[in-house]
């Protein structure tokens, strides 16, 4: 990398294991190293009083110095080993902090694992005891018994003589009793082995080869060819659920493992499921391994220990998993994309699709992401040829998409139902209970902010300026939180005159409870936050319905994602409007995709599916176009919607989020930062006629645990204008040096605040 002459000096972070070190040192180039010197090499430089030879990695260049010339030090020499791994993830935490606004220590926090001192752990595995013949003759015997979770055992040792024993329990969900009753009849045997091996180690017969489609190998081709001749880009593989995108992963990655590479496939950790984990294990065997929540530090810290050694080829898990230090990456994969849980809920903010992107770049790697729902922004830039589009229409197989029948609650109330199950649904779950199948039941409460509607036709009191929702508070008041209009709550419908006029209260417990009523003696399990609170308690009740031990489960949306229930032949989403009618402007691309997903549990076996959708707005498109499984459709109405609004990712957009004891004070400062972007528009005329402020305001959620919290939003086209403006806000921040009070910054937020 050539340096031009013009830039003289390095930003240099010294010693990045020292907690205390929490921002770069400003150091003068030698002319004779100008040539060698760039962001993520390591140098030599004085430091402290004593001027102590100390190693410290670039992390900016510039030919403008932050302080007086005279009082900067030179930089001594380049260290010998030049770029290591570590340069390149302080390159990546550096472009953190700069895209998306936090210290630069927060910043090395979430790139770099935490050291650890490992003590020797173990890890159980599940060994097979006597022939597969033997073990057929006791599955007979369970099955009478109707011993559902021996079963399930069983049926996997049949295919794999060594399993994981984490993955029996947790993806699975077999009991930890039912493996001891196995192992004492002498079917199996419980092993221990040391934590510095794979995680997760199986052996066993070879992996069954599906047939590739011509979709299929099309797409591998198109990016092998590129990658090959030298053409590193970012990919989108659209497929409907059943398309067999995994496999296309596998061939990509098992031809770059082939040419020496490695690869990382992120997957929301909520869909991690057992299935596809055992595909890249029967792969590539010993060479995969994964990094996810149930690791604890200590086994993270060894994984990515035998990443950077080059001892595996493949670490899949979750955005987390992204900054593995590979030192010849390949590919990155990013399957689901269009998850919220792709976006960091903590500084740096940064979206995990995105950063795949840049750190590919850096790399000379290839971005693949995949979706059978893909988020409104990738597919924006697919279609702008920003990414190359792939799309895969058919499913791999003969299996069909379920029937779905959509439900129109203002006539249930008309016709004097007022049961939260329609007469469709109620019908529907009879025949089920009846037939010995399974239902679950989804109450779409993602994004539940106190929106009111009319019962009677369905009308939602939302802003007159803003396509959004408008949030009751206690005192009555109905306030938008984009453009902070306000109203006082109407006694009446405005639209029909109609008394019934409220907020949605429904909840899983009283669902519940209606189950037992008009469902006497059937089987519940209810799965919500208030009923997992521990992991276990989470993996108890999936377990119990995978073993057929309740006929419903009802809950949230963390049923509908990443569960296979081959018994479940009926899925009913009770209130699809709760996440449409959420004061957020992505609220119809959220509730387009859960309803997809939710359609996608119901006739998952042999059996056909059904889903019933209840919602007082049937003629939403993107109900509309949930219920017919058509993505594109929906695409298009959202993109002009988007369009019309300036939304992302027509335009980009900045929420500035500041936290406060002192609600007054919080005000003021957010009325400050106000002034501060206003100048700035000034001063950029071309640039600042084109940036939409809007706010301050109160947030949606005006205090939590004693702080206060007020929002400012900015829109502009320009994401680096967005940049500058978060850079002077910070350093303004800084100046003041904030009591008791701080600042976030969100880019393109996947909620409103």
């Amino acid at each position: 990398m050539v340096i031009d002459m013009a830039e003289r000096y390095a930003d240099v972070i010294i010693d990045i294991s020292h907690e205390k070190v929490d921002r770069p040192f400003q150091y003068k180039i030698p002319e004779e190293l100008s040539q060698a010197i760039f962001p993520g090499v390591r140098v030599h430089v004085p430091f402290g009083k004593g001027n102590t030879d100390r190693i410290g990695y670039v992390v900016d260049l510039s030919d403008c110095p932050d302080y007086p010339v005279e009082k900067l030090k030179t930089i001594t020499a380049v260290d010998d080993k030049g770029m290591t791994v570590e340069g390149s993830q302080i390159q990546v935490a550096y472009w953190l902090k700069r895209q998306y606004g936090s210290t630069m220590f927060a910043a090395l926090k979430t790139v770099l694992p935490a050291k650890q001192k490992l003590r020797q752990l173990e890890r159980k595995k599940v060994v097979r005891c006597i022939s597969p013949k033997m073990l057929e003759a006791v599955q007979q015997q369970c099955i009478k018994k109707r011993q559902v979770a021996k079963v399930r055992v069983i049926e996997a040792l049949m295919e794999e003589e060594v399993l994981p024993y984490e993955l029996l329990r947790q993806k699975l969900n077999v009991p930890s009793s039912t493996l001891q009753a196995l192992e004492k009849q002498g079917c199996l045997r419980i092993e221990t082995e040391n934590l510095y091996r794979n995680p997760v180690k199986l052996t066993g017969q070879e992996e069954k080869r599906v047939r590739l489609s011509d979709a299929q190998r099309g797409i591998i081709d198109g990016v092998l060819r590129d990658y090959r001749e030298g053409q590193n880009g970012t990919y989108l593989v659209h497929g409907v659920t059943g398309s067999g995108k995994t496999e296309v992963y596998l061939g990509i990655i098992e031809q770059m493992v082939g040419m020496g590479k490695q690869a990382i496939v992120l997957i929301p950790e909520i869909a991690l499921t057992y299935q596809t984990l055992l595909r890249f294990y029967k792969r590539f065997g010993e060479r995969v391994s994964v990094i996810n929540s149930t690791l604890s530090k200590g086994e993270k810290y060894d994984q990515v220990r035998r990443a950077k050694n080059g001892e595996i080829d493949v670490i899949i898990g979750p955005r987390s998993a992204l900054f593995t230090p590979f030192p010849n990456l390949g590919v990155i994969v990013v399957d689901e994309e269009h998850e919220g849980s792709y976006k960091s809920e903590s500084m740096p903010k940064y979206h995990a699709r995105e950063t795949a992107i840049m750190i590919a770049s850096m790399q000379h790697a290839s971005v693949v992401l995949g979706s059978a729902t893909p988020s409104v922004e990738a597919y924006y830039r697919a279609r702008k040829g920003e990414y190359r589009l792939f799309e895969m229409a058919g499913r791999h197989g003969s299996s069909a998409l379920p029937k779905v029948y959509t439900v129109d609650l203002r006539e249930e109330l008309k016709q004097g139902n007022r049961s939260v199950f329609s007469r469709k649904l109620r019908e529907l779950m009879e025949q089920r209970l009846q037939a010995g199948e399974q239902i679950m039941l989804f109450l779409n409460r993602r994004g539940y902010a106190g929106f009111v509607s009319c019962r009677a036709c369905g009308h939602v009191m939302k802003c007159p300026h803003c396509d959004v929702s408008l949030s009751e508070h206690r005192n009555g008041m109905l306030i938008c939180h984009y453009c902070g209009y306000e109203e006082r709550r109407p006694a009446n419908c405005p639209e029909c005159g109609s008394k019934y006029l409220m907020g949605f209260k429904a909840g899983t417990e009283q669902i519940e409870t209606a189950l037992h009523k008009e469902f006497p003696g059937v089987r519940v399990l209810r799965m919500d936050a208030d009923t997992t609170g521990t992991k276990e308690s989470y993996e108890k009740i999936l377990s119990a319905f995978a073993n057929e031990k309740a006929d419903i489960l009802v809950g949230t949306q963390m049923i509908v994602k990443g569960h296979d229930f081959p018994n479940v032949t009926l899925v009913g989403v009770l209130a699809a409007d709760l996440s449409l009618n959420q004061n957020d402007y992505r609220a119809g691309e959220r509730t387009f995709q859960l309803l997809t997903q939710a359609a996608g549990r119901a006739g998952r076996g042999d059996k056909p599916g059904e889903v019933v959708i209840q919602t007082y707005q049937p003629e939403h498109y993107s109900i509309v176009h949930a219920a017919n499984q058509d993505y594109i459709g929906f695409y298009e109405e959202e993109i002009a919607y988007r369009d019309l609004m300036r939304y992302p990712p027509i335009e980009h957009m900045l929420a500035v989020l500041v936290i406060s004891r002192v609600q007054e004070d919080g005000m003021a400062l957010s009325g400050e930062m106000t002034n501060i972007v206003n100048r700035w528009r000034v001063n950029h005329a071309d640039a600042g006629r084109k940036l939409q402020i809007i706010g301050p305001t109160e947030a949606s959620v005006g205090r939590i645990n004693d702080w206060y919290r007020h929002i400012l939003y900015m829109k502009h086209e320009d994401y680096q204008a967005l940049v500058a403006i978060k850079d002077e806000l910070e350093l303004y921040c800084k100046d003041k040096e904030l009591k008791n009070q701080s600042v976030q910054y969100d880019f393109d937020p996947v909620h409103t605040y």
